[in-house]
């Protein structure tokens, strides 16, 4: 296995893996240091079936169903992300830079997304580097949000979903299973110890116990700051390919000039453990 840095924060691509192969116990071990390292590693030409991305998810972690989307038949944990002109007549709508589910107590690990249909051109995806925003920041804005809470809310990031014709019945569970949360707004990585920005534009309504003019300021300021160039890498997709993130500290943005072209992904979302 060789890992080719993207940038010079974030993103690899690993070569001289199968995933389609049986997972060694070296190679979970290689693949969860690459993650480490990396925050977020690419694969090429991977044909896996959805016993494979199950797998591989499997090896670092409860796979935890998303129900705010469709899923492949016999595989509930196995999302459907596609974007069809045929079947619907508006552009993707999420297109912000965000952290996946932190509306959730215990956010993911990570994700495991498979390209199996990419348009012809367009439909990057985008990851910028938490840790290296954080370590970025002046020491004295380092211990001004130490401490602080920011609120997270499925209802906010899902605000267009909702307001679409019978939206609200249709995520009506998920917005019971899913109250506003309050996570630390640095979190420390489990696993690297690394020091991490956990807020985002998509989820993130606020910071706890700070005005609102003020939280506003700051989190504008911080949603900049985390996607300066210098801490992001840009991927581009081919049919197989495969990203696989770590979730508590990376932010992406899938980037949505393929429309009306035909996008189809699935991904697998890996259970995690609370922020602190």
């Amino acid at each position: 296995m060789r890992c080719e840095p993207l940038a010079k924060h974030i993103g690899a691509v690993v070569h001289g893996v199968d995933l389609t192969q049986p997972l060694t116990e070296a190679l979970v071990e290689g693949l969860r240091q690459a993650l480490l390292t990396h925050e977020v590693i690419f694969f090429r030409d991977q044909p896996i079936e959805p016993q494979h991305h199950r797998a591989l998810a499997q090896a670092f972690g409860s796979p935890v169903p998303h129900r705010a989307y469709p899923h492949v038949e016999g595989f509930e944990e196995v999302n459907i992300l596609e974007n069809d002109p045929r079947t619907q007549s508006t552009p993707p709508k999420i297109d912000s830079w965000h952290t996946d589910m932190t509306f959730q107590e215990c956010p993911p690990l990570g994700s495991i997304l498979h390209g199996v249909i990419i348009p012809p051109t367009g439909g990057d995806t985008m990851w910028s580097s938490l840790s290296a925003a954080y370590e970025a920041l002046s020491e004295r804005m380092k211990a001004y949000i130490d401490g602080m809470e920011a609120v997270h809310d499925f209802s906010y990031g899902f605000r267009h979903s909702l307001a679409e014709p019978g939206g609200r019945e249709r995520l009506a569970q998920m917005v019971r299973d899913n109250p506003p949360r309050r996570h630390p707004v640095v979190r420390t990585h489990p696993e690297s110890g690394k020091k991490i920005l956990f807020v985002n534009p998509l989820f993130t309504t606020g910071l706890v116990g700070i005005p609102e003019a003020e939280s506003d300021a700051i989190l504008r300021f911080l949603y900049q700051h985390m996607i300066t160039p210098e801490f992001t890498c840009r991927f581009v997709w081919q049919p197989n390919s495969i990203a696989f993130w770590d979730n508590r500290a990376t932010l992406h943005r899938p980037v949505n000039d393929y429309w009306p072209g035909h996008r189809r992904m699935q991904r697998i979302t890996i259970k995690g453990d609370r922020p602190a």
